[in-house]
């Protein structure tokens, strides 16, 4: 009772007017917390206990820490300050719990490296697959008999993409029937098989299964014009390798990997480590280069009658096959053994908003709309239509230069090992370059490149002869003069797509306003990556049907490229001009927020106010006249 009576007491007689005793304040009602079994005990002091059932504890530990300054401060009798400290002396501090100990491994939560170290196995394999296979692809298609690089552009447009629409169709309707883990080994073992399969069995049977015959007959009627479509019937074994290499990079990287990545790793933990997944991607391309090399140089070993490529060809698959082994392997791991962990860190990725769903008129009324919508869109095509151009072209001189597969195969394996170095170069001088030079030089460093190497390309073959004399004294023809010039074009592009071209897009969206950053990103999905990915490769197709052949095209795809990439070069400087400025209207509304300041912290307190008690977000009350913080950690066990 006594500690009670403290509690009630108004020792007003000591205080000046304005000093009353003001507890308890208004206040939010506190949070319930848990208490541990230490702590139970210590709410048996006769100083909570005297407050009842209907007063927060709270409040009874704030008044106790209360009472104690307040006897303090003004002077107290003896008594006074001695039954409170008394009463605070009754509730004992609770023993500190020792933090639970983080194993580490080079500075990173071996937690975490349960699931990176997995991850990362997993995209360097796919990725050592996918290379193997974008090589083996083109060396089928371009080099079988009957056939040439014109079947590329038809290959892509009429049999690639409606067969990609359709298995995201099928995917949509499996992922709504079976789990994720069954949805998983049901798109990839279907193929591991098919690789195995087109290798021991079907690429053996080509001189069977392929309608030679039919084919001869079709292209004799239509003409050589047709030499691209018909060769997709005569080699539709080839073709249909063709087509699921290139859904092995859009569906096992993009939807499988990326997938699960996203589901099982943090947002911190994402930050931290896909620009090393990224890097860790060139490192396979460099080696499953040396790879190809070395599978395509087996046929120096062979003796004669025997099919060097098809020897080839069932090495690099069994390759394939393996790692596509150990993927759903590492996958199957990884959910059995990791992600029933519960001292794992789950993810806390939120869903995502929707993006606005434009149609086709919709995307183009937001085009036409704004200028600087108009210039992004026009990097996006010509980035698209321009490496459509030049990379079709070159292939049609590699044959010329190449024409044995494992030749034309052993190039490319030299051709991906440069790819991932230039990549790896690229990725780390292009933060240099962006932070260096700006976002205006870096958007032109693609374009200009692209414009030298593809007038050096061009007039190489078009214009090449004159320069005989000269490239014989370096050991070269102007046929493989331009091979080279094409695959240093191609390297530069498929590298700076990653290190410049795609970071300078999207930084492009930053200073749009909410809306138009909206409504402009989901009009270039709409309507400016189909038509970057699909425009060179029609313009091949008409090029081809009215002059016969690609190499009766060149000289006007040479002038197709030169305007494209002018456009492109012109497009960059207006967004360049256009981004600055929206970029240093921004930064003054930032440095205006952050000097603006509120006039209720810039007034001193009022009088009279100097003793009153303010509680912090955390729990604690913190006296504005003297700045003394009590928290309940301080003046009671609840943690």
């Amino acid at each position: 009772m006594e500690s009670r009576a403290l509690l009630h007491a108004r020792p007003t007689a000591h205080l000046p007017p304005h000093a009353g005793l003001r507890l308890p304040l208004p206040r939010p009602r506190p949070r319930a917390v848990s208490l541990s079994p230490a702590a139970k005990p210590a709410l048996q002091s006769p100083l909570l206990a005297s407050r009842g059932p209907f007063l927060p504890r709270h409040d009874a530990v704030l008044g106790n820490g209360f009472l104690k300054r307040r006897a303090a401060s003004t002077g107290g009798d003896v008594p006074f300050r001695a039954q409170a400290a008394a009463a605070s002396a009754a509730v004992p501090a609770p023993a500190p719990q020792p933090e639970e100990s983080t194993k580490k491994f080079l500075g990173i939560d071996v937690k975490t490296l349960k699931k990176i170290v997995p991850l990362g196995l997993m995209f360097f394999c796919i990725l050592f697959n996918y290379t193997i296979l974008r090589d083996t692809k083109d060396v089928l298609v371009i080099t079988a008999k009957g056939s040439s690089a014109e079947i590329i552009p038809f290959l892509k447009t009429w049999v690639n993409l409606p067969m990609a629409i359709g298995f995201m169709l099928l995917y949509t309707k499996l992922s709504n029937v079976l789990s994720r883990e069954a949805l998983f080994y049901t798109v990839i073992f279907p193929f591991i098989a098919f690789f195995s399969a087109f290798a021991f069995v079907l690429y053996p049977l080509r001189d069977v299964i392929h309608p030679v015959a039919l084919a001869d007959k079709l292209l004799a009627a239509l003409g050589p014009s047709f030499l691209g479509p018909v060769a997709i019937l005569r080699i539709w074994s080839f073709c249909l390798f063709y087509v699921m290499a290139e859904l092995w990079g859009s569906v096992v990287i993009s939807v499988l990997f990326w997938g699960f990545a996203n589901q099982i790793t943090t947002v911190d933990e994402a930050k931290e480590f896909y620009p090393l997944f990224g890097l860790g991607a060139n490192i396979a391309l460099i080696f499953s280069g040396r790879t190809v090399k070395y599978f395509s140089n087996l046929r120096k070993t062979l003796g004669p009658g025997i099919d060097g490529w098809e020897v080839s060809l069932k090495g690099m698959m069994s390759i394939v096959v393996l790692l596509g082994l150990v993927i759903t392997s590492i996958y199957w791991g990884v959910n059995k053994f990791v992600l029933n962990d519960p001292s794992l860190p789950k993810s806390d990725r939120k869903k995502k908003k929707e993006k606005p769903k434009l149609g086709m008129k919709e995307s183009l009324k937001v085009l036409l709309s704004s200028r600087y919508v108009r210039d992004l869109a026009t990097l996006v095509v010509a980035y698209g239509i321009s490496i459509n151009l030049v990379e079709v072209t070159w292939k049609s001189k590699l044959k010329a230069q190449f024409p044995s597969p494992n030749e034309y195969s052993s190039f490319m394996g030299d051709f991906s090992t440069a790819t991932g170095i230039a990549t790896f170069t690229m990725m780390l001088l292009g933060r240099i370059i962006l932070r260096k030079f700006g976002w205006g030089v870096a958007a032109m460093i693609t374009p200009t490149v692209l414009l030298l190497t593809g007038v050096g390309f061009f007039s190489l073959i078009l214009f090449g002869q004159p320069l005989t004399p000269m490239l014989a004294t370096m050991g070269m023809t102007p046929l493989l003069a331009a091979v080279y010039v094409g695959a240093l074009q191609n390297i530069f592009s498929k590298s700076a797509k990653y290190s410049l071209f795609d970071p300078c897009k999207e930084m492009a969206y930053i200073p749009l306003d909410e809306d138009m950053k909206v409504k402009g990103k989901a009009a270039i999905d709409v309507v400016c990556n189909p038509l970057g990915k699909s425009g060179g490769a029609l313009i091949q197709q008409f090029m081809i049907l009215t002059f016969g052949s690609l190499a009766n095209s060149t000289p006007y795809l040479g002038g197709i490229l030169l305007v494209i990439v002018l456009a492109w070069l012109g497009a960059a400087s207006s967004l360049d001009k256009q981004f600055s400025s929206l970029a240093k209207e921004d930064l003054k509304k930032e440095k205006a927020a952050q000097e603006k300041v509120e006039p209720s912290l810039l007034k001193a307190p009022a009088e009279g106010t100097d003793d009153v008690l303010v509680e912090q977000t955390n729990g604690s009350v913190t006296s504005q006249a003297t700045g003394i913080e009590s928290s309940p950690s301080n003046s009671s066990p609840i943690q």
